[in-house]
């Protein structure tokens, strides 16, 4: 049997007044998502470790059966994996966002939405003129960047800017992790000077941005700047096995997304990255292109996980109505097709859905609480839940999974 994982990121929610109390995942139509519970098995996923905070670095890694107690180094090493930075011994690896500051506040996490090209034309100025022998500034997609500071002390505590959405940045500059008593390697900066270090190199890129023609461009055009980046999540080069390790019966496997972090769990998970033309983490994503390239993998591969970015975007930016869009757009442009498809071929393939963890529209970050699941194949016993959402696969025959189990379940359950 084959195995497709289909992750709508930030897809649950809460209760919110405006849809009479109910979830957007209650009030979208979703037809096909539907028939999968209907037809399938369902229940709730813890995805997040105590003691971990709910990112989709995190998320994303515990749902592919990892433990992150032994394997988590932050966000950023996951996007230099991605995007083909190999780490040194003594790198440490910085996710980098370029996002909107205003008022002495976080306006957005996301610089106004930059394209590709916008963000990498941004970074490479800033590399050009803050980078050198210790800190190099390397492009990645859209707002999503890399910092690498060789010899950087990963013990600090950085605020990530989807986290804090208008609250003021000065506050969430970096800081050294209290906790931290070393010792740290020999040549290794200190806690406190890496802290500093990114400090000065944030102050630094706002004088360069608010002067850069871009964004001189955007003022003249009533648009928001990208004037300032903002790094989070260090870590170092992460130990994580293939997962043909764990489960033998996945020899070949790929990865499709848009996110860069997405596409570094993918690498050291051992699966292949699936690059799709018009993929945009966003929700004018590649719907269409995204679930050809996953029917295509299929079919050579034993292991497909598809990640799907668009609601997650939508709830940071508190936009009730695009999330409820991007929820439609999954069920009718991806889940499906490929469900109409796969379901005749004569090789069973069974399909996960789920969200990584919530990305409430109202509150616009992440929360730790579960999320629904539904797993469907030819032959599956179903439990009698009729509809995929926070509430109604309470009742679903898998219960309350935790962490890992979601892996062991999806792969041994045939």
């Amino acid at each position: 049997m084959k195995h497709l994982i289909i992750l709508g990121d930030g897809m649950a929610d809460h209760a919110i007044d405006r849809l009479n109390g109910l979830t957007p995942l209650q009030a979208a139509h979703k037809p096909n998502i539907d028939l999968l519970a209907r037809e399938g098995r369902t229940g709730r996923l813890i995805t997040i470790p105590d003691g971990f905070s709910p990112g989709s670095e995190v998320a994303n890694t515990a749902i592919l059966g990892y433990d992150l107690n032994e394997v988590y180094e932050g966000r950023g090493p996951l996007e230099a994996a991605s995007i083909g930075y190999e780490m040194r011994p003594d790198d440490m690896a910085v996710r980098c966002n370029i996002i909107t500051l205003a008022d002495g506040r976080i306006q957005n996490h996301h610089g106004g939405h930059l394209t590709t090209e916008e963000g990498t034309r941004l970074i490479l100025a800033l590399n050009e003129a803050l980078g050198d022998e210790r800190v190099q500034l390397i492009p990645g997609i859209q707002y999503r960047h890399l910092l690498v500071i060789r010899g950087g002390n990963k013990h600090v505590v950085c605020a990530p800017p989807h986290d804090h959405p208008n609250e003021a940045w000065e506050p969430l500059l970096v800081k050294a992790d209290p906790v931290w008593k070393g010792p740290d390697e020999e040549g290794q900066l200190s806690a406190q000077e890496t802290a500093d270090l990114i400090n000065r190199l944030i102050l630094r890129s706002q004088q360069l941005l608010s002067q850069h023609p871009f964004n001189l461009q955007r003022k003249t055009e009533g648009r928001v700047p990208a004037n300032s980046i903002w790094p989070w999540s260090p870590g170092y080069r992460p130990h994580m096995e293939p997962l043909s390790t764990t489960y033998p019966q996945l020899r070949r496997g790929a990865v499709i997304s848009a996110v860069d972090l997405i596409k570094g769990i993918g690498h050291y998970a051992g699966l292949r990255i699936i690059e799709v033309p018009g993929a945009t983490g966003l929700a004018d994503t590649n719907y269409e292109g995204k679930a050809a390239a996953a029917l295509e993998a299929l079919r050579t591969d034993d292991f497909v996980f598809l990640h799907v970015e668009a609601s997650d975007e939508a709830g940071h930016d508190g936009d009730l109505a695009l999330k409820l869009r991007t929820i439609e757009n999954l069920d009718s442009r991806v889940v499906g097709p490929i469900y109409r498809e796969v379901s005749q071929w004569q090789e069973p393939v069974s399909i996960a859905v789920l969200p990584d963890h919530p990305t409430p529209v109202e509150i616009r970050t992440h929360v730790s609480e579960p999320v629904p699941l539904a797993i469907w194949h030819r032959g599956i016993e179903p439990d009698g839940v009729q509809t995929f959402d926070e509430v109604s696969c309470v009742s679903g025959s898998y219960g309350m999974l935790r962490l890992q189990e979601f892996m062991q379940t999806f792969m041994n359950d045939e």
